[in-house]
């Protein structure tokens, strides 16, 4: 008897073993999301900071710290050019400081520090900017910025402005802004905004450098060859600044091109632009007839602006004058002809009766301003300074031969650093193409 009863207990283990299996199989097979309900689709958000933003840490150590509310993703680096902030130090600044700063991931905080060390007596401004991401690639579209002292009151001084690209006529969105209170050359750091615009809040009163650099090797430093521009402005209480980058070059103008528009007129194309702040003058530009280098006497000098405008008025004027002889024309013809209708004349419509309106109609036009009312003031400001160019348009007092060849010679043609140089190239004249033959045998009719 003792036997089918200890049969009967193996039974019931192994049957407790199959029970268990399934059970465990059946559960992992219906995992899915992890626990506390469905994914998180909200970027991670700063739960503080040590120091906390306005906070007095005269004996601070170690590293500060921007704790988030989740693991956010670690950004590992993927390379760059030399000298480039990479990784997860690129949505991190850290200023004023005068050595590299440190940047480490842990899981759901960022460390930073100076490598040089926290300098007491100094206003830290710790700025994280948008694009963290948790690990489900949620990324944060905000910034933040935390200012803490190691010594002084936290300042109340503010200093705004706006960046523009001189030569491109628009604003330089994500420019790097330094500012150094003089004579200190350590500078505060941030970055401009989608919209050309910066603010530095906090910031101690007092004379300061500032520099707006097109940042384009992401080291946040101003290098050779990168548009920048610099201003020196005075903070109280509150300031702002209007900068004006573009490349300062070291080498005047050169002559990239040559070439002809009609037989009286050429355009020389030049290595960078020309400062529009200075006079254009005939004696400043040579065309010598090649080889023997007789002088061809040159009549004016335009902008390209000032040039398309000419020619765009001397086009409507000969649209109007077209207008005009069709419109006589067909009023000729109407009087030819017997009129027995004595009908009266349809009045215009309300659309016709408008006066005419820019391509895509005056809807289109009043819907345009609306949506770009926010360039108004850039524009105001662009308006500020004459647009720079470079292309020279020469107009002779004698056409130019058909193909022959031209000298043309610049003198003192200056970029926007205010460097000058001699520039020159060659214009070889087209020479037209002969008008097509007709074959009139084609005309005749064949015989019957």
């Amino acid at each position: 008897m003792a036997r089918p009863a200890a049969g009967a207990g193996r039974q019931a283990q192994v049957a407790g073993l199959l029970l268990t299996t399934l059970l465990g199989g059946g559960a992992c097979a219906s995992q899915g999301d992890p626990p506390g309900g469905p994914p998180r689709t909200t970027p991670p958000a700063i739960l503080r900071t040590v120091p906390e933003s306005g906070a007095v840490a005269a004996d601070l150590h170690g590293d500060a710290v921007v704790q988030f509310d989740e693991v956010i993703d670690e950004m590992p680096s993927r390379g760059g050019p030399s000298g480039a902030i990479a990784g997860l130090a690129q949505k991190v600044v850290l200023s004023p400081v005068g050595s590299d700063v440190k940047v480490s991931w842990h899981r759901s905080a960022i460390h930073v520090s100076p490598r040089e060390g926290w300098k007491r007596g100094r206003v830290y401004h710790l700025q994280v900017l948008p694009g963290i991401a948790d690990l489900r690639r949620n990324a944060t579209k905000t910034g933040t910025t935390v200012v803490f002292t190691t010594g002084p009151a936290v300042p109340a001084a503010t200093l705004t402005g706006t960046v523009l690209l001189w030569a491109e006529q628009r604003t330089l969105p994500q420019a790097v802004i330094r500012a150094a209170l003089l004579p200190d050359t350590i500078a505060y750091v941030t970055l401009v905004d989608s919209t050309g615009n910066f603010r530095l809040p906090a910031i101690p009163p007092g004379r300061y450098h500032v520099w707006a650099i097109q940042d384009e090797n992401n080291n946040r430093r101003q290098d050779r060859r990168e548009p920048f521009d610099t201003v020196t402005v005075t903070v109280d209480s509150t300031a702002s600044a209007l900068l004006w980058a573009f490349v300062h070059d070291t080498v005047g103008p050169r002559a990239r091109t040559v070439e002809s528009i009609d037989s009286v007129t050429l355009r020389v194309a030049f290595s960078a632009p020309l400062d529009p702040r200075r006079p254009l003058d005939t004696a400043m530009v040579r065309v010598l007839t090649l080889p023997d280098s007789t002088p061809v006497a040159v009549r004016a000098l335009y902008t390209p602006a000032r040039f398309d405008s000419i020619q765009a008025r001397a086009r409507a004027v000969e649209d109007s004058l077209k207008r005009l002889r069709d419109t006589t024309a067909r009023r000729d013809t109407s009087r030819a002809r017997r009129d027995t209708s004595h009908a009266r004349p349809t009045p215009p419509s309300a659309a016709a009766q408008r006066a005419p309106a820019a391509p895509g109609g005056v809807g289109r036009a009043a819907r345009d301003t609306t949506v770009h009312l926010d360039t108004a003031r850039v524009r105001k400001l662009l308006s500020e300074r004459p647009v720079p160019y470079d292309r020279l348009v020469v107009q002779t007092v004698r056409p130019l031969a058909p193909g022959a060849k031209y000298l043309v010679r610049v003198r003192g043609a200056t970029n926007l650093s205010g460097v000058a140089a001699d520039a020159q190239g060659v214009l070889v004249v087209p020479v037209p193409k002969p008008p097509p033959t007709t074959d009139t045998t084609k005309a005749r009719p064949k015989p019957p």
